[in-house]
């Protein structure tokens, strides 16, 4: 806990509702103020401190006014039409008012202690459904939920109503949401910045015969009751142009602008009065309607250039298999970029202090290398705008920058061609020339006539097209780079960077974390309810290293029949959804067995429906009495394809094909079922992640960075069959510390990647396991699907083509699974690896990861606000709330 608890809180404890608290100090403000000049200024002073001076009541009948005030002023709905949604609309606005009256005060709080804030930049924000995480993490959920009870209105099914934002995707969206969960918590000055996208990614849908369907994702039809559109900050984006001299500098002119606006959304910490800001910008025209157009009757180019700017922010992650889609992606990463710098500096000019003093105060995370092109844009607002030189902007710019990379693939590193950044952005272009320049100077100085070292740290790649490399540009421009997991750190060092590493340039690693509040509080409330019960605490939410108390209990008959109790109930939970989804009846007595995450050919979905096809094949050899000995499995699937991503969708619909195939047996029955759970999202894996008893995470070794969903699968009380990889490694040296076996290991280590697939790629080594080619020849005679699929996967699966080494992990995977039903069967002893488990990962909390970032990278400190520690006196500090 930091410190002392708010009064929510206290009073959750106490069983009570007390007054609303003071929110100012007795002699300040309540509102940015000049100075008091008259006795007219003095008395508007003093009426609207009266008027502010307190937060909104907490109980139950003021809460339901405040809802039924929004029903009729807000919505404008009467009580005859205030149906679910509506009820869910004006519940999430009267939250939001909350968190608007911290929000402020904790904006100004930061503002009057000219605080140091961090910057985190990221192109996808998986927030997940904001009401209920609101509302547990300020401690009103129960006097919300019987204010809506007494009106008529059930709290999970208003709930229910909210859609998930669509403002990511994957890992890198839900590592940015947790991370901001957990700065909120810790009381750490920071700002999350993104895209306001108007689409999402996309909608999935399978079509009959189970093939991906790519569908628009209008999450905000109805509007988004938990952002703020801030008209009145905006900020010019330019792109094309060209490049004049001034005879001092340069100056970029010309081309297209277009403004970003920004859209403001609370992030409230837990059992804290900090409430920080998620700022994302949607791209709007700098001219709105031409009206000569539109007279001439030209309706479509009246408003083309509002379309053609709009389409910036549309859609995530657009396909970029055409120039046209790489172009738009520039286009968004440079826009949220330009902006969010525009922002900062907008901020940090407020005090009277040269831009060199810029590290002391801002701190910039790159979260990938989507927003490193902001490394550039600092350096041109530096020098053209600001009118600083080049060695001043430099330094001052790699002192605010950091990088963290996500991928182990030196393929996937980010690079755009310079034909496209001098056609976008001349000015960049130009820069980064000339950051190069100097880089490769010095290198060459050191290391006369080796051009192998120079070519591969230069920036520029050679080629046709030269490319810029944005990853060597994120590394040159930033003071650290982490990794997110202890091999993955290592290999950022020794295959992505190393002579980087080896001329000193800081590379360090920050395992990546999950914030127990989504992912345990408000996800499995079963099993929350126990760790309180049996800890005699319920501050693990926020310090999750307490959890360790259950290891005292793990022998007691009553903690396992408890943890045993929440886990069925979790999976009935689970069974309802899927036989309403995908119409599929499934027993929550069978094992679990669960793999969800983006479908991608080196996370091996493909090796998981192999093993399964493996497995129904062995079931319907069996008779009767040896199948009644078996181990009942649910195998369940959940994630998406990229829309330009064919085999992954062609590996969609196999697992779709052996659904339809096994499902529809009647000799297995309920021994074997498999569904695929389409448009997984954040709400989804709410419902799936508890009710699991075993998950899947078994990328190719050596090609994860570090995953963050196997981190939440065992929070919540399952355990893992996986490979060596990513932060599977560290679970399972936090995990094991007993010498039991927690985590039913496979597959080769990444020493051994490369050699096994060269053994396979030219014939020295032979997969001979006659389940597998059991399995194949039956993809080949189109048992499961159609040729079009069957052709490629079973190409994929040929020794000189398999380069993720699915058949070469095929046995040790099927021997793992083995194991998982031999220590299934013992359910004692299953039960106590799975406490134990739950208790043994408090190192994978989001707070934890967010104390080492603040301490060795940001250099930022924790910063509490508590009500009544504002003044709103100082009329330069308090100018514009500091937002």
């Amino acid at each position: 806990m930091q410190g002392k608890r708010t009064r929510s809180f206290q009073d959750l404890a106490a069983g009570k509702v007390s007054a609303p608290e003071p929110r100012y100090s007795v002699t300040g403000h309540t509102t940015p103020q000049e100075s008091v000049n008259s006795e007219a200024d003095a008395k508007r002073s003093n009426l609207l401190a009266s008027l502010m001076s307190q937060y909104l009541a907490r109980d139950v009948p003021a809460i339901q006014r405040q809802i039924v005030g929004h029903v009729e002023y807000t919505l404008a709905r009467t009580r005859y039409n205030f149906d679910d949604f509506g009820a869910y609309q004006a519940t999430a606005l009267s939250v939001r008012d909350r968190l608007i009256e911290s929000w402020n005060d904790t904006q100004q709080f930061f503002t009057e202690r000219d605080v140091k804030r961090v910057y985190y930049l990221s192109l996808e924000f998986l927030m997940g459904r904001y009401l209920t995480n609101a509302l547990m993490n300020v401690g009103i959920n129960t006097q919300f939920a019987e204010a809506l009870q007494g009106i008529g209105y059930d709290m999970e099914r208003v709930a229910d109503q909210e859609r998930d934002p669509g403002l990511g995707n994957g890992g890198l969206g839900r590592l940015a949401a947790c991370f901001m969960d957990s700065l909120a918590t810790l009381n750490y000055p920071a700002w999350g910045y993104g895209i306001r996208y108007k689409y999402g990614m996309f909608f999935q849908k399978l079509d009959p015969e189970g093939h991906q369907l790519e569908m628009p994702d209008y999450w905000l039809t109805h509007g988004n009751p938990w952002e703020i559109e801030r008209l009145d900050v905006t900020y010019p984006i330019r792109f094309y142009g060209h490049v004049e001299s001034t005879g001092h500098g340069f100056k970029w002119v010309g081309g297209e602008v277009v403004r970003a606006v920004a859209y403001d959304s609370p992030i409230p910490g837990y059992d804290t009065y900090n409430t920080l800001n998620l700022r994302l910008w949607s791209a709007q025209p700098a001219k709105e309607f031409d009206l000569d157009s539109f007279s001439r009757g030209d309706y479509y180019g009246a408003v083309a250039t509002k379309e053609e700017s709009e389409k910036i922010s549309s859609v995530l992650y657009p396909n970029d298999s055409t120039d046209g889609g790489k172009e738009l992606r520039l286009k968004q990463q440079f826009f949220f970029v330009s902006a969010t710098l525009q922002d900062a500096l907008r901020r940090f000019l407020k005090h009277d202090r040269p831009l060199t003093e810029l590290p002391t105060k801002v701190a910039i995370q790159l979260n990938d290398t989507h927003p490193t092109i902001g490394i550039v844009e600092l350096m041109r607002l530096l020098m053209d705008v600001h009118g600083l030189g080049w060695t001043a902007s430099w330094e001052t710019t790699r002192k605010v920058f950091s990088y963290t990379n996500h991928t182990v693939l030196p393929e996937a590193l980010e690079k755009w061609s310079v034909g496209l950044m001098e056609k976008l952005l001349p000015r960049h272009m130009q820069i980064i020339f000339e950051i190069n320049r100097r880089h490769l100077a010095t290198i060459a100085s050191k290391y006369p006539g080796d051009g192998g070292k120079l070519q591969r740290m230069s920036i520029i790649e050679d080629g046709y097209p030269k490319m810029v490399r944005m990853a060597n540009l994120a590394v040159v421009g930033s003071h650290t780079v982490n990794g997110v997991a202890a091999i993955h750190s290592g290999l950022v060092a020794t295959r992505l960077f190393p002579d980087f590493a080896a001329e000193g340039y800081r590379i360090v690693n920050m395992t990546n974390g999950v914030t127990p509040r989504r992912w345990v509080q408000q996800a499995n409330p079963a099993l929350s309810d126990i760790i309180s019960r049996w800890i005699e605490t319920d501050e693990w939410v926020s310090n999750f290293e307490l959890a360790r108390g259950l290891e005292s209990y793990v022998n007691n008959a009553d903690l396992q029949r408890e943890f045993a109790d929440a886990k069925k109930a979790n999976k009935e939970r689970l069974a309802a959804v899927i036989k309403s989804t995908c119409g599929v009846e499934v027993s929550a007595d069978a094992l679990f067995d669960i793999q969800i995450k983006r479908i991608h050919e080196y996370k091996r979905q493909l090796l998981n429906i192999l093993g399964v096809i493996a497995r129904y094949n062995s079931l319907k050899r069996m008779s009767p009495e040896e199948r009644a000995k078996q181990v009942p499995r649910v195998v369940i699937f959940g994630g998406k394809a990229a829309a330009a991503y064919t085999q992954a969708k062609h590996i969609i619909r196999l697992i779709n094909g052996v659904g339809k195939v096994v499902n529809n047996d009647a000799d297995i029955g309920d021994l074997l079922k498999v569904v695929f759970m389409a448009n997984y999202c954040v709400s989804l894996a709410e419902v799936i992640i508890p009710a699991n008893d075993i998950s899947e995470h078994i990328s190719t070794a050596g090609m994860e960075a570090s995953g963050t969903s196997n981190m939440k699968f065992v929070m919540n009380g399952g355990l893992i069959i996986g490979t060596m990889d990513g932060a599977n490694i560290e679970i399972r040296e936090e995990t094991e510390k007993d010498g039991e076996e927690h985590m039913f290991v496979f597959g080769l280590l990444t020493p051994d990647v490369d050699g096994a697939r060269e053994a396979l790629k030219f014939g020295e080594q032979k997969v001979q396991d006659g389940r597998l080619e059991e399995a194949i020849s039956q993809i080949c005679a189109n048992k499961f699907c159609g040729p079009e699929t069957s052709g490629p996967i079973a190409s994929a699966l040929q020794p000189y083509n398999d380069y993720y080494l699915v058949t070469r992990d095929f046995a040790s995977y099927m021997d793992a699974q083995n194991r998982v039903d031999a220590a299934y069967k013992d359910q004692t002893e299953w039960v106590k690896k799975c406490i134990l488990s739950v208790a043994r990962m408090g190192k994978f909390s989001s707070d934890r990861t967010i104390r080492e970032y603040a301490e060795k990278i940001w250099d930022i400190e924790q910063t509490p606000f508590t009500p009544g520690s504002i003044s709103y006196k100082d009329p330069a500090s308090a100018k514009e709330n500091g937002k």
